[in-house]
C-alpha cells in the first residue's frame, strides 16, 4: 500500500510540483512527474520476481523497502525538475522489488482455490486504498505545509511500515536456491522497455522531429528483439519462462491488460489535469472527490476475486476494459465547467472497476499458469503490465495532445483528444478480449501438479505447495 501511495502522489501532485520546480505545465510538458515512478517500477518488476526466487522473496522485498525509503527521503531535497524525476525513477526500483515478491509470498504459500483468491483480493485492495490515500496525502501536505514533506513523510511512513513488516515476516527459503539470474536477458528486457518508454514520454516535450527521440525508439526496438531472441534460443533460465506463453490465451491476455492499464493511466492524468487546470480544484479537493474510487475499487477487488471460480476470466477482463472505456468517454465529452456529480462522479465509479477486475483476473491466470518456483516471475510480468502501461499511456497521450496543439494551442481540445485515445485503446482491449481470450472458470481447490508439491507444516495448507501448469478444465 505504501508504494501505491507513492505512485499516486506523482499523479495527484505532479502538476503542482512541476510548477514549484519552475517547469512549464503546458501540453505534454509535465507528464514526467507522473510517469517517472511507474516507469522504473514497471520495468524492474520484470526481474525482481526472479531475484526473489533465487535469493528469497522476503530478502528482496525488505531490500527494496530500504531502497524505497532512502530515495523517498532524497526526493524531498530535490531542487530541479530533472533531479526530482531522476530520484523518483530510482524510488520506483524499490517499489518494483516490493510488489511481485509480496505476491509471490502469497502465491507460494497458499494453493489455488478460494483461500488464494480471497487473499489476493485483500492484497489487491491495497492498490485502490493506497491510491486514494495518496491523493489525500499529497493534498494535505501541499495545502498546509510544502510539497517536500510529501516525500519526507513517505520516508517516515515507509520506515515504520516496512520496519514492522521485517519483524513480522517469517524467514523464507529461496524456491530456486540453485538457480541463476539471466543478467543479459534482464539488461535487454528492462533496458529496452525503459528506452522505449523514455522515447514516448520525452517526445511530447522535445518533439518527434528531434533526432535523439527517434534514435531512442530504434534502440529500444532492437533491444527488445534481442531480448526475445536471447530468451528463446540462448538463455538457460530466461526471466520470462517460455512455458507461460502456452497457457490458455495468455498472449492475448497480455495485450488486454497492457492496453487497459494504458487507458487507465491516461484517464487518471487527464482527470487530474482537467480538474486542477481547467476547473481550479486544489489537490486536496481532488483527493476528497476521489473518495468514491477508494470505496468502490476496494469492494470491486473482492467482487473480482469472488467471480474467479464463477465466471470465465475473459468476462471479468471484459468488465474491466469496458469500464475504463466508458470512464474515458465520460471525461472526453464533458463541458469545461460542470457539476461534479454529472460526469466526473460516474466516470470515477466506472474507472474504479478497471484496475481491480483486470489486475486480479490476470494475476490469478498468471499464478495458475506456472510452477511454484516461477511464481515471482508470473507476478512480475503482470506487475510490469500494470505499472508500465500506466506510464507508457501518458507518453502516447502526451504525443497526441501536443500534436493537436501544434499550430493552435487549445488545452481543452488537447485533453479531449488524449481521452478519446484512451477510450480507443480500451475498446481495442475489449474487442481482443471478447474474440481471442478463452479461459474457462477456475474451479480448483488445492494444487494439481504433484511434481511441485512440497509440504510445509504450520501454514494451514499441508496439501503441498505447487501451481497448476495444465490447462484449466471444467
Amino acid at each position: 500500500m505504501v508504494q501505491m501511495i507513492s505512485n499516486m502522489v506523482g499523479l495527484a501532485a505532479g502538476l503542482e510540483i512541476s510548477k514549484s520546480l519552475g517547469y512549464a505545465t503546458g501540453p505534454g510538458k509535465a507528464n514526467w512527474a507522473a510517469a517517472s515512478y511507474p516507469l522504473t517500477q514497471g520495468t524492474f518488476v520484470l526481474i525482481s520476481g526472479r531475484l526473489g526466487a533465487v535469493y528469497g522473496h522476503r530478502h528482496v522485498l525488505i531490500g527494496g523497502a530500504v531502497w524505497f525509503v532512502i530515495c523517498s527521503l532524497a526526493n524531498g531535497f530535490c531542487k530541479t525538475f530533472v533531479t526530482f524525476n531522476v530520484v523518483r525513477a530510482l524510488s520506483g526500483i524499490g517499489g518494483a522489488l516490493i510488489m511481485p515478491n509480496a505476491v509471490a509470498l502469497i502465491s507460494t504459500t497458499i494453493p489455488p482455490g478460494r483461500s488464494r483468491n480471497v487473499t489476493l483480493g485483500f492484497f489487491g485492495a491495497s492498490g485502490p486504498i493506497g491510491s486514494y490515500l495518496g491523493a489525500i496525502w499529497a493534498g494535505i501536505f501541499i495545502e498546509y505545509v510544502d510539497w517536500t514533506w510529501i516525500f519526507f513523510g513517505m520516508a517516515i511512513l515507509g520506515t515504520f511500515v516496512f520496519g514492522t513488516l521485517a519483524l513480522l515476516l517469517p524467514t523464507d527459503s529461496p524456491v530456486d536456491r540453485k538457480g541463476t539470474i539471466d543478467w543479459i536477458g534482464a539488461f535487454l528486457g528492462t533496458g529496452g522497455l525503459i528506452v522505449f518508454n523514455v522515447a514516448w514520454n520525452q517526445a511530447p516535450a522535445s518533439g518527434w522531429e528531434t533526432p535523439f527521440v527517434s534514435v531512442l525508439l530504434v534502440i529500444s526496438i532492437i533491444m527488445l528483439v534481442l531480448f526475445g531472441v536471447w530468451g528463446s534460443r540462448f538463455s538457460k533460465n530466461p526471466i520470462i519462462p517460455l512455458g507461460i506463453w502456452t497457457a490458455p490465451s495468455f498472449t492475448a491476455v497480455i495485450f488486454v491488460v497492457l492496453f487497459s492499464f494504458m487507458s487507465n493511466g491516461i484517464f487518471l492524468w487527464y482527470m487530474v489535469a482537467w480538474l486542477q487546470l481547467l476547473r481550479g480544484k486544489t489537490i486536496l479537493q481532488f483527493g476528497l472527490e476521489w473518495t468514491p474510487f477508494g470505496i468502490v475499487a476496494t469492494i470491486g477487488t473482492f467482487i473480482a476475486a469472488w467471480l474467479i471460480p464463477r465466471l470465465a476470466v475473459q468476462w471479468i477482463l471484459a468488465i474491466g476494459s469496458a469500464a475504463i472505456l466508458v470512464a474515458n468517454l465520460l471525461l472526453a465529452t464533458m463541458p469545461v465547467q460542470q457539476m461534479y456529480w454529472a460526469q466526473v462522479f460516474p466516470a470515477t465509479i466506472f474507472m474504479a472497476f478497471c484496475p481491480d477486475f483486470v489486475y486480479v483476473a490476470a494475476q490469478i491466470v498468471a499464478s495458475n499458469s506456472v510452477k511454484r518456483s516461477q511464481q515471482g516471475v508470473a507476478a512480475s510480468l503482470i506487475g510490469t503490465l500494470n505499472l508500465y502501461g500506466n506510464s507508457l499511456g501518458l507518453g502516447f497521450a502526451g504525443t497526441i495532445e501536443t500534436q493537436v496543439n501544434k499550430y493552435r494551442v487549445d488545452q481543452v481540445l488537447g485533453f479531449r483528444a488524449a481521452l478519446y485515445f484512451g477510450a480507443g485503446i480500451a475498446l481495442v482491449a475489449t474487442v481482443l478480449d471478447m474474440f481471442l481470450v478463452r479461459v474457462v472458470k477456475d474451479e480448483r481447490e488445492g494444487w494439481t501438479d504433484p511434481a511441485d508439491a512440497v509440504t510445509i507444516t504450520g501454514t494451514g495448507f499441508e496439501g503441498g505447495l505447487s501451481t497448476a501448469t495444465e490447462r484449466l478444465r471444467r
